[in-house]
């Protein structure tokens, strides 16, 4: 069942009034001289191939889950690949839900290798154990594509706290299958990352610490290796805002999102040079407009069927208040902190 504020409409609508209102965004830009904010061109094609996942996390932006009947066409996945080839867009990064659940995702694995572009895949672990995905993590590694996968802590109880009883042991089994793969394996090709949510209402930790303390413990503990940890915070969207409504947090966590604005992150977002498809081929600046139902605008295409890589390049981005999760202390993005 989704949560209460599952629309956009509602979603939008609680960022839009909160009780005590924050300096807009689109204000904060035009202070530190980068208003309108533009894209500085595409280098990153992601692609949301549905909602449906088989986990259900308090923190997902996405309101992903078992229930979600939001799932990317064939034809939609076609004119992706078709968009992509008209360019030299160097990375195709596959996201969800769990991406491995699309019966389309290996083809678009498999057309995105063909046309040379660098292909990450957006995985939360336990989906490689199920069993219809028996393989994956092979096909995965046979096509050189990146791992970025989500593991909240080192420690089971934190861990399954946010994503489910059971989660934890599941992900070690996939990050050791991984690791026998030689994904995260010291001066392997096969890039294994990880992604780090905090758990409740505050910023991340600095990005060099936290992946300090992961290496060390996943490695004394468990006998894991990965490449690198990114830090995300968590976006006042999805079933996060409703834990922020629900809990009284709302108001004290984007007050801090705020006063953490940091113009140096905002130089560097990462909808300035992503470009995000969604799961019916609408066009967004970024996954989390995505989810408010934001598409591009300001004369930019809006569809996957009218790609025009000239009127997207420089495009005016989308703004709104939850654009300080993006831009408080060192920056969040999917590759992590920017600054």
């Amino acid at each position: 069942m989704q949560h209460p504020l599952a629309s956009a409409q509602e979603q939008l609508r609680v960022l839009r009034n909160p009780a005590r209102p924050l300096k807009p965004f689109g204000r904060a830009l035009e202070e530190s001289g980068l208003f309108p904010l533009r894209a500085t061109g595409i280098r990153v094609f992601q692609i949301n191939v549905g909602k449906l996942c088989n986990q259900t996390c308090r923190h997902c932006h996405v309101d992903a889950g078992p229930d979600r009947r939001e799932i990317m066409s064939r034809q939609t996945a076609e004119l992706c690949m078709s968009a992509l080839a008209g360019t030299d867009i160097p990375t195709v990064d596959i996201t969800g839900g769990a991406p491995e659940l699309n019966p389309n995702f290996r083809w678009l694995v498999e057309r995105s290798k063909a046309l040379g572009r660098h292909v990450m895949d957006r995985c939360n672990l336990s989906v490689l154990l199920l069993d219809p995905q028996e393989g994956t993590a092979e096909f995965l590694a046979a096509n050189d594509v990146e791992i970025v996968a989500s593991l909240p802590y080192f420690l089971e109880p934190q861990t399954d706290a946010q994503r489910g009883d059971g989660v934890f042991a599941r992900s070690l089994e996939s990050l050791r299958r991984l690791n026998a793969l030689g994904y995260g394996q010291p001066g392997s090709s096969l890039k294994l990352n990880l992604v780090y949510n905090p758990a409740g209402a505050y910023l991340p930790p600095p990005q060099h610490a936290i992946e300090a303390d992961f290496r060390r413990e996943l490695g004394r503990r468990y006998g894991i290796v990965f490449h690198s940890l990114y830090t995300i915070t968590n976006m006042p969207i999805g079933r996060f805002l409703e834990f922020l409504v629900r809990s009284g947090n709302y108001e004290r966590y984007t007050e801090r999102l705020a006063a953490a604005y940091n113009p140096g992150t905002a130089e560097g977002v990462m909808c300035r040079y992503t470009l995000s498809v969604g799961w019916d081929g609408t066009l967004y600046d970024c996954d989390f407009n995505q989810m408010l139902d934001l598409p591009v605008s300001y004369g930019a295409p809006a569809h996957i069927r009218d790609f025009h890589a000239a009127l997207l390049d420089g495009r005016r981005i989308v703004v709104g208040q939850h654009c300080y999760g993006c831009t408080a202390g060192g920056g969040s993005s999917c590759g992590g902190a920017t600054v």
